[in-house]
């Protein structure tokens, strides 16, 4: 660890170096906006750029760790508005109508799916750091998985079609965009049947939404 540098004040493990990177990088992000690079995070806290590079090997794997702190903030806000949702195809697909109105607007998790990021968050949407995002949003649900009959697998199916799903839509919302119900009844029609597939449950199909013609005749 350099012994000069970090405005004088000198981290004393690396935990806290990693730590007060992140704060510089969402410090230089509200200043700059998300065209800030390691140099500018370096600038920030006097230090070099090798320095910084000892923790975190390039700007995506930075500006990642700076997204996932900022998950825990906003799953709890989720876990408020739909821990009322107990059937399980409702709770994922309001979770994701949800996480696609506010996620662009996160100044720093969205981060991890802004479309100008394409080639380096988006398309890594499956990477540790968005399936532990999108496994901590699914268990903080109000559904009870085991008692409708989920298993881990069928857990990590879920979390798979939730951030895909997340991704296709952010990355390209659609022309014109749908609005909030009109992407509710999209997302039932081809979400309810892969989850009924999973575990067998009723129908929680809203009133609004007609079933497909295949279910009419059961």
């Amino acid at each position: 660890m350099r012994t000069h540098g970090w405005g004088g004040q000198v981290p004393a493990d690396d935990d806290e170096a990693i730590s007060r990177i992140i704060e510089a990088t969402r410090a230089t992000i509200d200043s700059k906006g998300e065209q800030t690079g390691i140099a500018d995070v370096a600038r920030h806290l006097g230090v070099t750029r090798q320095t910084v590079y000892r923790y975190f090997r390039n700007t995506e794997d930075l500006l990642s760790a700076t997204a996932l702190q900022a998950t825990e903030p906003f799953l709890a806000t989720l876990a408020r508005e739909l821990r009322s949702i107990t059937d399980p195809a409702e709770a994922i697909i309001e979770g994701i109508v949800t996480v696609i109105d506010r996620l662009p607007h996160e100044r720093y998790l969205g981060l991890l799916l802004r479309t100008h990021h394409t080639s380096s968050f988006a398309v890594r949407i499956t990477s540790p750091t968005a399936r532990h995002f999108g496994r901590s949003m699914i268990m903080l649900l109000g559904v009870d998985w085991a008692g409708a009959g989920f298993t881990d697998t069928d857990i990590d199916d879920i979390v798979e079609i939730v951030l895909r799903t997340i991704q296709s839509l952010i990355l390209d919302p659609g022309d014109p965009e749908r609005t909030a119900d009109e992407l509710r009844a999209f997302l039932y029609k081809w979400i309810l049947p892969t989850i009924e597939s999973m575990a067998g449950y009723t129908d929680p199909r809203p009133s609004f939404i007609p079933a497909p013609a295949s279910m009419k005749s059961c």
